[in-house]
């Protein structure tokens, strides 16, 4: 059974710095990302990782996020630096099998004040 964990969201002023973890269990897995959600807003990709350390990012989040990756984990971490009110949003984890299927964490909010 796939279980997948997050960890490391919070409140935050303008500009400063998070750094999220998202460790998953259960299986090997492809791509690991992250995704955000905010009130009102659909779903969307903030930024993926494939098991051989390709990435993926939004165009709104380039320069400012990192994604990075521990194979030996299963762990993949998101960087976010100069935070903005605008990233204010839940953020999920997602993770997909190699030999398929995708599993969600429950989501960690991120709170950016102005």
């Amino acid at each position: 059974q796939v279980q997948v964990v997050e960890s490391g969201g919070g409140l935050v002023q303008a500009g400063g710095s998070l750094r999220l973890s998202c460790t998953a269990s259960g299986s090997i897995f492809s791509i690991m990302g992250w995704y955000r959600q905010a009130p009102g807003k659909q779903r969307e990709l903030v930024a993926s990782i494939t098991s051989g350390g390709s990435t993926n990012y939004a165009d709104l989040v380039k320069g400012r996020f990192t994604i990075s990756r521990d194979n030996a984990k299963n762990t993949v971490y998101l960087q976010m630096n100069s935070l903005k009110p605008e990233d204010t949003a839940v953020y999920y984890c997602n993770v997909v099998v190699f030999l398929g299927g995708s599993h969600w964490g429950q989501g960690t909010q991120v709170t950016v004040s102005s």
